[in-house]
């Protein structure tokens, strides 16, 4: 790959979306939970993945297996570590969940953001 990769945020040049509703198991309060992933680019061995993710309202539990940068561009979420720390994150936040984060994450308004997940080496 020599070019650059334009990650859309809407309009022509998004991916196709894929819709979810997030398994019932794992859902905290809310729900069920839908989500919509428009993943612009897969490389790597299929270990690296970058696109744009959006979430409704809801609580769900959730292990981290999987290293993944996130920049909200709409929304508000709480996540809170099996520890009871706490983080809330709105549109223009950008952080990093760690690999073996477990906890919950709280979509408090309706989530939009840009994600990088790095897997872990099989």
């Amino acid at each position: 790959m020599t070019g650059i990769i334009v990650m859309k945020t809407q309009g022509a040049g998004m991916p196709a979306p894929e819709h979810e509703t997030v398994d019932p198991a794992k859902v905290v309060s809310g729900g069920p939970v839908n989500t919509t992933t428009w993943n612009h680019w897969t490389g790597e061995n299929d270990r690296l993945y970058c696109g744009i993710w959006e979430c409704e309202p809801g609580k769900v539990a959730m292990t981290y297996e999987e290293w993944e940068f996130c920049h909200f561009i709409e929304g508000e979420a709480v996540l809170t570590s099996d520890e009871g720390e706490s983080w809330t994150l709105k549109a223009g936040d950008g952080f990093i969940i760690p690999a073996g984060f477990k906890g919950t994450w709280e979509t408090v308004k309706k989530i939009r953001k840009h994600y990088v997940i790095l897997l872990p080496q099989a």
